[in-house]
């Protein structure tokens, strides 16, 4: 387990955000905001996959009024994703939203950001400061040549300034470019600055095909330097597949509380004797549907193994496995084998045992 940076505790809609909090997942709508309708309908969807906290777009002045009808129907905080126009920020913040996601660098006046900052404070929400490698200002941009972390970091702190002169400290922040390596360095920079929990991922990662991967390697390198308290895996198309992911990641972190499923299989070889590739896929398929129903209420380990050489020794710290034979499949339990499965619906079989092991073990 990661020892992780001590950051300030921020609650956003009932979701503690930091302070050593678990880790929330958000991810984003991709509906107009203003199809109260549509919405709703992704937003539930999020939830059941295991979303956190979702975030809508507010680009104007029909999907700040839409704000309080779609949060009538949803059960997780609400996130307002605003540019430039603060009397958005002020009539999503009257709408009832639970965080707004504004740079008070770019709304205007000094009185304008003092307005925001006002109407926050009074309703008790968080402000997050989101700085984009492709919208960094003009004036760091040349500063440092590029969108570098530097710049990146200078930017966010311009606008943490802003709000601590006004004495309003409810801060989440967030640096996120579509370049790995200068994300990553951004965010250990901002965690040697500030104390506040940090939104991390990468910015338009790409489709599932790419996205997941490289937002694999940010989060798992972020993370293991103990930086990051709330995520988004950013994918293009349906956003529950952000969930899925994030949730995939974390949980490969030993991060993921409500993730108990930790399923293993071989790459097979040419030892391999029986049809592992096909049972694996069944076996994962099967008790991932027992986890989201509640049939597994516990972490553990399962694994399907290509064959009996190796198979038991190599999956020794996994609860129940399996290890192919010539045609059958040898059943393990804690490392040591304790019977044999045959026929033409091994993974069935197998299935029925690790409920068993899941009876038996409580």
């Amino acid at each position: 387990m990661f020892t992780r940076n001590e950051t300030r505790k921020i609650n956003i809609g009932g979701v503690t955000v930091g302070g050593g909090s678990p880790i929330a997942i958000q991810s984003m709508t991709n509906t107009f905001t203003s199809d109260v309708e549509a919405t709703v309908a992704q937003i539930k969807r999020l939830e059941e996959a295991g979303c956190d906290i979702v975030r809508v777009a507010v680009p104007d002045e029909d999907a700040a009024l839409a704000i309080p009808k779609i949060k009538k129907e949803i059960s997780i905080p609400l996130v307002a994703d605003i540019h430039f126009d603060y009397k958005l920020a002020l009539l999503a913040i009257e709408g009832g939203v639970d965080k707004v996601r504004i740079n008070p660098g770019n709304i205007g006046s000094a009185k304008r950001t003092k307005e925001v900052v006002s109407a926050a404070r009074s309703r008790k929400i968080p402000v997050r400061i989101g700085i984009n490698g492709g919208s960094l200002e003009k004036s760091l941009y040349e500063k440092y040549g590029g969108t570098t972390p530097e710049a990146m970091v200078e930017s966010a702190m311009g606008h943490v300034k802003i709000l601590e002169d006004l004495g309003f400290e409810d801060i989440v922040i967030s640096l996120k470019s579509t370049d790995l390596q200068t994300t990553l360095k951004a965010c250990e920079l901002m965690a040697e600055k500030r104390n506040y929990p940090l939104h991390i991922g990468l910015t338009e990662s790409g489709t599932m095909k790419r996205g997941v991967i490289k937002s694999a390697v940010l989060l798992g390198a972020v993370l293991s330097r103990g930086i990051g308290d709330t995520v988004r895996v950013s994918l293009t198309g349906d956003p529950v597949n952000e969930i899925n992911a994030a949730r995939s990641i974390l949980s490969s972190l030993d991060l993921c509380d409500r993730k108990k499923l930790n399923f293993i299989s071989c790459p097979t070889c040419g030892r391999t004797k029986y049809d592992m590739e096909n049972i694996a896929v069944k076996v994962e398929d099967a008790l991932e549907k027992m986890e989201e129903n509640g049939e597994i209420d516990r972490k553990i380990t399962v694994a399907v193994m290509g064959c009996a050489v190796n198979g038991p020794g190599e999956a020794k710290d996994a609860d129940i496995g399996l290890a192919g034979g010539d045609g059958k499949a040898l059943l393990f339990v804690k490392g040591k084998t304790c019977g044999i499965l045959s026929g033409d619906d091994i993974a069935g079989q197998f299935i029925e045992a690790v409920r068993r092991f899941l009876r038996n073990d409580e």
